[in-house]
């Protein structure tokens, strides 16, 4: 049943008052909207019905688009395909054979949604939740599962493919189904879950016979997270080819959102100025920066609180003290990055971008910078900060807390004060040595198995069984049972129409997918390898088992708890390349750093290394260990900088040439290129041959009536000879 309906437009109607009159305008109001949006519909030559929603005040609009519309779309598509020289398979003005290479649902739910969703200026109906001027009571316009299709591919994927490995044709049916920007984002994990098997072995060898820190593991980290982003620059290259979407970009729809500023009296002729929209990135940076201040402030006091505070509280309620850093996380971090997301998607739309990629281009950036420092900033903290100066702090720390507990006072009740409070605190009589003995000396490896083990189960447990129990209970509390799956099929429904509305009304009530979090996900994890495994070898290990679940669970998500994605021809996973590129580049210089700090001396052992060489608060403190170990320790991390603008550059001309020059791909793409300036050439030597031609018969009727002219006079002249 779900295949009759291309898309389902969510109509809800606000009519919340305070006077009896407003709110019969409002209805009225909102009753003129559904009429319009009805008309437009059908005038557009769409199907349309309105399906009572969960509540009174929604309605469930389901849009069908009929096979000569349907064809109407798809050539005008390849007609600017062809204008934009993309590289598609197929070319403006050839014959289709739709039996030989039928259209895609994919391409079918993006034309239609394209086609209802786009600005009215680029050939749509502007009908989106976007457009609150003209349609305020839109929600949301999303596409239906598909259910039969979801339940073979989960089958197949889960039971049959035991391994890392998606295949073309696998992908293939992927990007049939769900677009190419979601095949993209699974060749993606699945290309890194594969490129992890070569850290995940080096780092169990690592692990089991070489020590921490090892400087030739960091090397091979380095080469390796360098090899792979150049790698997957081609993968990625090669995919956009055999799908036909390389250049994807230059067709894409203006969104409805985008203001422009007309610069003529012509209404096509609107633009906005690069300059204008440069300065408002710009401006929103000062915001940025300002939120990454407020919450690296606040990561840090918890930090600080956590690997401190609560080392020496021996106090009141001492066995609770270090529940409470994850209590204030819990509470805080999640409510600032929330209000914090608000903003940056305010900013994101005051900057005006004409296109939905550029868009969430810039919305990914202003993001991921934030969960990046809540990702990374304990570990680089731990590294930096708690290791190197953890003694001299603790110290700092502990005469703050008791300070006023060990000033002698000649008064008696004072006394007895400082005798309650000596009790309370036996802390204040520790030595530098036994401040020493708080350390402690395996936190760094503590933290990478919480972030690569523990927190990739929660995530796990959060993104796959979560819904479920939230589900069940919204469902109780509604009067529907513990039923948290789909709905079941009615035995009094021979046609099926009863089950149809009823799916519609339960996937209206799922969020929409969001890519960013996936892709968010494996890149945040692509970091703690790259950055921090030298710290535990292990973890390249501990996220491979990760993403051979996460290849399954991402599945089942995005066909059980979310939306059905909305089909988009990209070429590029983006932002998240450069993000990528990044992580690449602070690699060669975190590994450096901390091999440089943390590599066991061989006459003394490992932790005679990190923290005797390091906690000289007796012999000069911090300043003696930022001269003798953090200064070097920086400026070998430079050096290591400027080495891996080196090994990018050499590792990039080398897989260019090795595995982008004369491949298929390659060839296939300067084919699909040369064809559209063949047919661009046809075309217009068409159109000259054929003004040739009239000029041709114009000259050739000029030339007979000159001939005919100069016979008579010839005659003329015999006559008078």
């Amino acid at each position: 049943m779900s295949q009759k309906a291309d898309l389902v437009i969510q109509f809800v109607a606000t009519t919340a008052s305070k006077s009896k009159d407003d709110k019969r305008n409002k209805a009225q109001s909102a009753l003129n909207e559904y009429n319009e949006l009805l008309n437009t519909l059908h005038n557009a030559g769409l199907l349309a019905a309105g399906k009572q929603g969960s509540t009174n005040r929604e309605i469930l609009i389901v849009v069908s688009c009929p096979w000569d519309k349907l064809r109407e779309l798809i050539e005008t598509e390849r007609h600017t395909d062809f204008l934009h020289g993309l590289l598609t398979n197929a070319y403006h003005g050839e014959e289709r054979d739709f039996a030989a290479s039928p259209l895609s649902p994919a391409d079918r739910v993006r034309l239609v949604h394209t086609y209802v969703t786009s600005a009215t200026s680029q050939g749509g109906l502007g009908i989106t939740s976007g457009n609150k001027d003209k349609w305020p009571s839109v929600q949301s316009v999303f596409a239906l599962h598909d259910r039969t299709f979801n339940h073979t591919w989960l089958d197949s994927w889960t039971k049959r493919q035991l391994g890392f490995t998606m295949k073309a044709s696998e992908l293939d049916v992927v990007k049939n189904q769900f677009g190419e920007s979601v095949a993209l984002y699974y060749a993606f994990l699945s290309s890194y879950s594969q490129a992890l098997v070569f850290p995940a072995l080096i780092g169990v060898t690592f692990w089991k016979f070489e020590k921490p820190y090892s400087p030739i593991y960091s090397i091979l980290i380095v080469l390796w997270s360098v090899l792979f982003v150049e790698w997957w620059r081609i993968r990625e290259r090669k995919l956009s080819v055999r799908w036909g979407t390389r250049g994807a970009a230059r067709v894409e729809k203006r969104r409805v959102e985008f203001k422009p500023v007309k610069s003529t009296g012509n209404d096509e002729d609107e633009s906005f100025p690069w300059w204008k929209r440069e300065f408002r990135v710009l401006t929103s940076l000062p915001v940025i920066g300002t939120a990454a201040v407020m919450l690296a402030v606040l990561l840090t006091g918890i930090f600080i609180l956590e690997a401190f505070v609560t080392q020496l509280y021996t106090g009141p309620g001492h066995q609770y003290a270090s529940l409470v850093p994850t209590i204030l996380f819990a509470a805080l971090v999640p409510q600032f990055l929330a209000v914090y997301q608000k903003f940056a998607v305010a900013l994101t739309d005051w900057e005006n971008h004409a296109h939905q990629s550029s868009h969430d281009a810039s919305l990914t950036i202003k993001t991921f910078a934030l969960s990046s420092i809540v990702a990374y900033l304990g570990l680089s903290l731990s590294a930096f900060v708690y290791v190197p100066f953890g003694e001299y702090l603790m110290t700092l720390v502990h005469t703050m807390i008791f300070a006023e507990s060990t000033k002698p006072d000649d008064n008696k009740a004072d006394a007895k004060i400082h005798d309650k409070a000596s009790k309370l605190a036996p802390a204040s009589a520790q030595t530098a040595e036994h401040i020493s003995g708080k350390l402690n000396a395996s936190r760094l490896q503590n933290q990478m198995f919480a972030y690569t083990v523990t927190n990739q189960i929660i995530n796990s447990f959060i993104e796959v069984v979560l819904p479920f129990i939230t589900r069940g209970v919204s469902n109780a509390r509604n009067g529907k049972g513990l039923h948290m799956g789909t709905p079941k099929a009615e035995k009094d429904d021979p046609t099926g129409e009863k089950q149809f509305i009823s799916d519609i009304k339960y996937q209206a009530s799922l969020p929409e997918y969001s890519i960013f979090v996936d892709y968010s996900e494996m890149v945040t994890q692509f970091g703690y390898v790259a950055l921090y495994s030298t710290i535990w070898p292990l973890a390249p290990a501990m996220a491979l088992i990760n993403d051979w679940l996460e290849l399954r669970s991402d599945a089942f998500k995005m066909t059980t708890h979310t939306r059905r994605p909305v089909p988009t021809r990209v070429d590029t996973i983006g932002p998240w390349l450069e993000n990528l590129s990044f992580i690449a580049w602070l690699a060669a210089l975190i590994n450096s750093a901390l091999v440089y700090l943390f590599r066991p001396s061989e006459s003394k052992g490992f932790f005679h290394s990190i923290f005797h060489r390091h906690h000289t608060v007796s012999s000069g403190g911090p300043l003696e260990t930022l001269e003798t170990s953090i200064v070097p320790a920086i400026l070998i991390a430079l050096s290591a900088s400027h080495g891996y603008i080196i090994l990018r550059a050499v590792t990039r001309h080398i897989l260019e040439r090795a595995l982008w020059k004369g491949c298929p791909e390659a060839k296939e793409g300067e084919q699909k290129e040369r064809i559209v300036k063949q047919k661009y050439l046809q075309n217009a030597t068409s159109t000259l041959n054929s003004s040739a031609q009239r000029e041709k018969r114009e000259v050739s009727a000029d030339g007979l009536l000159w001939q005919e002219d100069g016979k008579a006079e010839l005659e003329k002249w015999i006559k008078t000879e």
